[in-house]
Order: C-alpha cells, then sequence, then structure tokens
C-alpha cells in the first residue's frame, strides 16, 4: 500500500509560499493540505477560496482541503471550484451527510469523511462504501503542534480492519502530530495518507528539504 504525504499549508511560510510549495514538490509530495476553519466548529480562523487560487496559479498539485467548518454544504461548491480536487467534511457537523457526500461527487470532487479523535467509527457504518477516504483527527482539531490523542492508533487499525472486512477501496488519512516518530506507526496501523505540519515536514529549524527526507527514510524502514 502506496504512502501519500500531504503537507500541510497552514504551516508553510506565507511570506515565502511559492518558494515552499516548490521545495514540496521536489520532495516528493502527493497533496497540499488546506485546513479551513470558521472559529465556530474549531476555535481558529484560517485560510478561504482565495488562498486556494493563488495557490492553483503556482502548481498543479492536487488540492486535499479538509473544511473544519459549519455548514460545509453551502461551501463546498466555492471551494471545489477554486481548485480542491479532494474535499473532508466532518460527520459531526453534516445531519445529512449521504446528501453532502454526494454533493462532493456531483461536483467532480472525491469525498471524504473526518473524524474527531472522540467521535466513535460506528458513525460510518453507512456512508463508507460512498467515500473515497476517512480523515481521521489524531488531535482535536483548530490548532498546530499539539500532541497525539492516546488511542487514536488503535482506532486507525480498527479503521484498516473494517475497511479490508467489508473489501473496500477507501484511503485512510491521518491528521494531527505526524512526527517523525509518529508516522511509522501510523502508517503500521493502516494509515495510507499523513498530512505532515511542523511535526515532521515544516519542523522549525529543519526546512523542508531535510524534513521532507528525515520523513521518507523513517517510513522507508518499516520494510526493513
Amino acid at each position: 500500500m502506496k504512502v501519500k504525504l500531504s503537507a500541510s499549508i497552514m504551516c508553510a511560510n506565507f511570506c515565502n509560499l511559492e518558494e515552499d510549495i516548490k521545495q514540496l514538490e521536489e520532495g516528493g509530495v502527493e497533496y497540499l493540505h488546506f485546513d479551513i476553519m470558521d472559529g465556530h466548529f474549531v476555535p481558529n480562523f484560517t485560510m478561504g477560496p482565495d488562498i486556494l487560487k493563488a495557490v492553483r496559479r503556482i502548481t498543479s498539485l492536487p488540492f486535499d482541503t479538509h473544511l473544519m467548518i459549519e455548514n460545509p454544504d453551502e461551501y463546498i461548491p466555492i471551494f471545489i471550484e477554486a481548485g480542491s480536487s479532494l474535499i473532508s467534511v466532518h460527520i459531526e457537523v453534516s445531519p445529512h451527510l449521504n446528501r453532502t457526500i454526494q454533493l462532493i461527487k456531483g461536483k467532480g470532487a472525491r469525498a471524504g469523511v473526518a473524524l474527531n479523535p472522540a467521535t466513535p467509527l460506528c458513525r460510518l457504518d453507512y456512508v463508507l462504501e460512498d467515500v473515497s477516504f476517512v480523515l481521521l483527527m489524531t488531535v482535536n482539531p483548530g490548532f498546530a503542534g499539539q500532541n497525539l490523542v492516546p488511542g487514536t492508533l488503535s482506532k486507525i487499525e480498527k479503521l484498516r480492519n473494517i475497511i479490508e472486512k467489508r473489501k473496500l477501496n477507501v484511503d485512510i488519512e491521518v491528521d494531527g502530530n505526524v512526527s517523525f516518530a509518529n508516522a511509522p506507526l501510523m502508517v503500521k496501523a493502516g494509515a495510507n495518507i499523513l498530512v505532515c505540519g511542523t511535526s515532521s515536514v515544516f519542523k522549525p529549524n529543519l526546512g523542508i528539504k531535510e524534513g521532507m527526507k528525515k520523513l521518507t527514510l523513517n517510513l522507508s524502514r518499516l520494510n526493513e
């Protein structure tokens, strides 16, 4: 199972964004991850669609857009128009989740469902066949630099077992404290898309190239 890296743009240097993205491309990331926060569902504000439109002019990498917002249906078309290839919405704020998933797919993007650490996997029972990926938060969403929530590694493993038992082609994406030490554990548990931020690729005082190199090396050791 190929492991894909999705670089968290909220952790990039916005004064030097074009150069950061160039280094990410050279390092081999598969996606650019955009955390969209509204100050209601999570206690923080971040990027809007204009940021995606600006970044789309400087890269062809697929955009992995994580909507940590209330009323996501109102904004899904806007973010897809801005360049998003993957859209994940939180099950906690989506009362008509099947309709939301169909909206994403109908607009031509891959649909994903995101779960907070305390949200049980049983909430996926009737939508798992309809999504391309599940985004498991391994920290409580809102801020970079948090510690891994205990128990999320076993949650990844349980979800992978469910997917395999049901013979589904569904990716498991993880977001939160994807560090050099935690990333191999997450992959071993069953994750195959890693959202990389300040714990690895954007680690302070290390640099993107060195961060990518170290993360890739640590992941390669899984096969030894």
